[in-house]
């Protein structure tokens, strides 16, 4: 498993401060954890759910908690975070960081991306062929506001 601090320190390492990872004070680190969390949280509200336990509170969050995020997540992780972390540190990410980034990044966008289903209007008939129910027309749709861990809210 993956902790939030492997993904702090490869981050530090992709914007060049890899050798003076074990100088960052613990503030430093909490900050980088900070805006893991809150990469991560934007991105479960964009629909790209990996499994990352959020937490309600920053100051509750652990730097040696386990992830539980996919292998194929790691770089988009790493990647994005330098690239939120680089400014606060004086530093400017490369281009080709940033293309890994993005590169990554949309692979997990297709990974995440469910079509919704199509809804038919309660107007819309059956057709002649049924005769499993009394009602010649459709069912009425469903509401597709759910919640849930795994679930999508759409407006």
């Amino acid at each position: 498993m993956t902790t939030k601090r492997q993904f702090v320190n490869q981050a530090f390492e992709e914007i060049g401060l890899a050798s003076y990872v074990y100088d960052l004070t613990p503030d430093q680190l909490t900050s980088a954890v900070t805006k893991l969390d809150s990469m991560m949280a934007t991105w479960n509200a964009k629909g790209i759910r990996l499994g990352y336990p959020l937490v309600s509170n920053p100051d509750q969050s652990d730097i040696e908690s386990d992830t539980f995020v996919p292998d194929s997540a790691f770089e988009a992780i790493t990647t994005n975070l330098a690239i939120r972390l680089a400014p606060s540190y004086g530093k400017t990410v490369s281009q080709d960081t940033k293309a890994i980034a993005k590169d990554a990044f949309n692979t997990l966008l297709s990974r995440a991306a469910v079509p919704p289903e199509m809804q038919l209007p309660d107007s819309m008939p059956l057709g002649a062929g049924n005769r499993l129910y009394d009602n010649p027309f459709t069912p009425p749709p469903v509401d597709p506001l759910t919640a849930g861990p795994d679930s999508v809210i759409t407006f």
